[in-house]
């Protein structure tokens, strides 16, 4: 009786452990996407695919969000899938504290019985991750959605080609790479590696092509692939897929796709085309295609089947891409056929990518106007725009952009000069951004539109202009008083000469115009002067607000006979100079703004003196900016410029004098010092790292009232603040982070009230290598170097160390960073001799999890008294 109780408690745990070990083993496949809610909230979801014949089920599963907080998501929904698998979606909201650079964890025990590429899969723990960057000035951003599920079936010695077809919503810029399949905790698993080929497996980086030429063995394989999210040009988001490949030896041949073409259009354009695959055993197919233009809102691509008989098959793709669709990168389609072959349904998968590009602006004119030149353009072809940029070079160019080039090439020689916004816009002044256009040069033009993501349409036609001499020729436009009400401007121009040659006998009438901005554009007729010897050239103009704006004006000369009236030439333009001003710390800023059709040679600062209430002379520049320094914070100080300048041509007026309106600021501290540069020396056999800074600039070092140092000791971190010093005059500091000593450091300096400047350039250091082993131990019992015993410090997370003697024969293993060897084997000393030794050693550096390989031979002695010198690997 006794027996039999036995025998049935026996079976009882042998039921319970298969149970348990039934009830953890399901996961085959998963990934982790996001949208932005807003600028710190994300709304995650983690889908995974999972053995339907397990009897483990998750209805929740923990997310570790990065910021040293973890949540429970529910699961939202199921879907039973062919073969065995089952779809699940968990769903979760969460609010990061602030800015920065998070790994989002979802680990769920265990992965499926049988994966060869994962040593005893069934005991693997199963874990996704995603990287997310949370920074609100970047812009929202959501990961890519992968529209192809993260299972696959393949064929024993024929090509295997697998696309996530990644859709990236934001329009950002992707990349694909193989990485290693994971465990708990995101560790990379321990003896993984990937499926055997015949020649290679691959990801295409930038098709996201998985290719495994050819499948070398059957069974189950498991590839893990990142998805790399790409914005001006760095680097925002990660995606882990972990997809699993079912590999069947098979007399089925899969099918075979038709040739397919990328495509660039133009929004509104038409591609219309079929898709075809054929089966070389006369299968049956079905033809799949995903890509992000099914799902666009505005203008939906449409798959629709035209033939389908047996070994062939063909659908048509259809899609007028909208304005809306317009983005700098080209949407991927993923086309797939499978067949419905009754041993294992295999697959052909081709890929194309459509480049849709905004259609070209059209130009119609380039009008002088002064110093300036006026651009108007037909209107534009939608309202979904943001706006125009404006290109401009000199002279003409040979520029003929072809059906994929959006935008103006830098190649070109065209600068962009310019931006206007709203999508009615259909002119643009064009003054070099208040310095004004030089007369004798050709100027040509082209525009793009520019779409709400960033995106600049193809480039307009080109139109070629050049500035053309005023009739009168303007010599002042001079501010005589500042008042907001009753300030005052004197104009002059030039008496017009040999009027006679046109002929334009006169009696005359000069017209001025004012428009409200040095590059204003609303005139307004202001004086009418009739005069018949042409001797009235100048004119005060009155009841102005100076204070707060410049004025420019045009001056139109008549000929005003009777039955004779017309212009003559065209009409002079000229701007008074205005002088916009900026506080600093001790300081203030000026910039000159003018519109004029001579070249000002000189500018002199002029500030009031409270002394002698009379404006003195500090300072002079032939930039349209200057700074006054050593002022008082918190001290009025008033100043006005006088600009000189002329005519490049002889005959033409020299010397020009104008003033600026009088304008005043008060200094206040509200800069903050100059970043230091930064050095960064590690001391190896100390453990420390030595920082040290300094501030060239004396004038800016004047400022300084202290250094804040900042370090991580991870890449994938961000900088915390790790010492405050309140001394302006130090400049070192020694760090000792522990044993791990790499690191970076970056250091900025703040002022008396607080003000603190950007860091300093980030410095990372990496350059200890802190794991060491002898090449020769005495094993004798004398208590003297009687064990192999390696030199390490905590940066050494593990290694994987096998020791081997002549004929190859594995005789001690470990993965103690120490090492700890006896020398012996089953038990007993080994021989005198030399040894072989493998070595892989994992460090924990500043981008994570390192693995470097070491190998050489340790001498093993063994007679009592030895004396060695120890030599070391490193």
């Amino acid at each position: 009786m006794k027996k039999l109780i036995t025998k049935k408690f026996f079976l009882l745990v042998l039921v319970s452990f298969c149970f348990a070990s039934l009830n953890a083993t399901h996961n085959r496949a998963g990934e982790i996407t996001y949208i932005q809610l807003s600028d710190l909230t994300y709304e995650i979801t983690i889908t995974t695919f999972t053995y339907t014949l397990s009897f483990a089920d998750r209805p929740t599963l923990d997310v570790e969000w990065g910021d040293n907080t973890i949540s429970t998501a529910p699961r939202k929904s199921i879907l039973t899938l062919p073969n065995f698998y089952r779809r699940n979606i968990y769903v979760i909201d969460h609010t990061y504290p602030g800015p920065g650079i998070y790994k989002i964890v979802v680990q769920d025990p265990n992965r499926n019985l049988g994966v060869k590429n994962i040593p005893n899969s069934v005991n693997v723990v199963f874990s996704i991750s995603t990287i997310l960057t949370v920074n609100p000035a970047m812009g929202r951003d959501n990961t890519p959605v992968l529209l192809n599920p993260p299972y696959d079936k393949a064929a024993y010695h024929y090509l295997f080609i697998h696309n996530p077809s990644a859709f990236d919503p934001d329009g950002d810029s992707l990349s694909y790479n193989l990485t290693v399949c994971t465990r708990e905790d995101g560790k990379p698993i321990i003896g993984y590696t990937l499926p055997p080929a015949t020649h290679s497996i691959r990801v295409d980086s930038i098709s996201g092509d998985l290719i495994w030429d050819t499948p070398a063995d059957t069974g189950k394989f498991n590839v893990a692939m990142d998805i790399n999210e790409w914005r001006n040009g760095k680097k925002i988001g990660v995606v882990e897929r972990d997809m699993q490949i079912e590999v069947y030896n098979t007399n089925n041949k899969p099918p075979v796709n038709g040739p397919l073409k990328d495509y660039c259009v133009q929004a509104g354009d038409t591609i219309d085309f079929l898709f075809t695959a054929t089966d070389p055993d006369n299968d049956h197919l079905t033809l799949n295609s995903s890509s992000g233009v099914f799902s666009l809102e505005s203008c939906k691509a449409t798959f629709t089947k035209v033939d389908s008989v047996a070994g062939s098959a063909s659908s048509r793709f259809r899609w007028i891409p909208c304005h809306e669709a317009v983005r700098k990168q080209p949407y991927n389609v993923v086309f797939k056929s499978d067949d419905s072959n009754p041993d294992v349904r295999l697959s052909d998968i081709s890929n194309i990518n459509i480049r849709v590009l905004g259609p070209p602006p059209h130009l119609i004119n380039a009008v002088p106007l002064g110093k300036s030149i006026g651009l108007t353009w037909s209107g534009y072809v939608t309202n979904v725009i943001a706006g125009f940029s404006v290109y401009r070079r000199e002279g003409a160019s040979t520029f003929k952009p072809d059906s994929c080039t959006a935008g103006i090439p830098s190649s070109t020689g065209f600068k962009k000069v310019g931006y206007i916004g709203g999508s009615s816009a259909i002119s643009f002044t064009d003054n070099d951004n208040g310095q004004g256009l030089q007369f004798g040069k050709e100027y040509t033009y082209r525009i793009v539109a520019v779409y709400p993501n960033g995106t600049e349409s193809k480039a307009s036609n080109e139109i070629t202009s050049t500035l053309v001499s005023g009739v009168p020729v303007i010599k002042n436009v001079s501010v005589r008083n500042t008042n907001t009400v009753n300030g005052s401007i004197f104009l002059s121009w030039k008496k017009p000469q040999k009027l006679d040659t046109i002929p334009a006998t006169g009696p005359y009438e000069y017209l001025i115009y004012r428009a409200t901005g040095v590059s204003g554009t609303d005139f307004q007729q202001i004086k009418s002067i009739q005069t018949t010897d042409l001797n009235d050239t100048v004119y005060v103009d009155t009841l102005l607000n100076t204070s707060t704006t410049g004025y420019i004006y045009r001056i139109d000369l008549w000929n005003n006979g009777s039955g004779n009236r017309f212009l003559i030439g065209d009409p002079g333009y000229a701007s008074s100079v205005f002088l916009a001003i900026a506080p600093g710390d001790r300081k203030a800023r000026f910039t000159i703004n003018r519109n004029v059709p001579w070249i000002n040679t000189r500018y002199d600062f002029f500030r009031l003196n409270d002394a002698t209430n009379a404006y003195d002379s500090v300072g002079t520049t032939n930039q349209l900016t200057w700074i006054d320094n050593g002022l008082v914070n918190g001290k009025e100080y008033c100043y006005f410029v006088k600009s000189t300048g002329g005519y490049l041509a002889d005959n033409m007026p020299k010397n020009l004098i104008n003033f600026s309106e009088s304008t005043c600021t008060t200094p206040v501290d509200n800069e903050a010092p100059c970043p230091p540069v930064l050095n960064v020396i590690s001391k190896c056999d100390s453990l420390y790292n030595t920082l040290t800074w300094a501030i060239a600039d004396p004038v800016c070092f004047e400022d300084v009232a202290g250094y804040k140092i900042y370090s991580k000791m991870k890449s994938e971190e961000n900088l915390s603040l790790l010492l405050t010093i309140n001394d302006k005059n130090t400049f070192s500091y020694k760090h000792f982070p522990g044993e791990t000593i790499s690191g970076c450091y970056a250091v900025s300096a703040f002022d008396a009230i607080g003000n603190e400047g950007d860091k300093s350039v980030m410095i990372c250091i990496d350059s200890c290598n802190f794991y060491e082993i002898p090449n020769v131990f005495t094993p004798n019992g004398d208590n003297i170097n009687d064990k192999l015993m390696a030199k390490t410090t905590g940066l050494v997370e593990k290694i994987d160390f096998k020791l081997f003697n002549r004929d190859g024969m594995l005789l001690f293993r470990t993965e103690d960073p120490k090492i700890n060897w006896d020398g012996t084997y089953k038990g007993k000393i080994v021989s005198p001799g030399v040894y072989f030794y493998q070595c892989d050693v994992y460090e924990n550096r500043i981008s994570g999890l390192e693995l470097f390989h070491l190998s050489g031979f340790v001498h093993v002695i063994t007679e009592l008294n030895a004396k060695v010198n120890k030599v070391v690997t490193k």
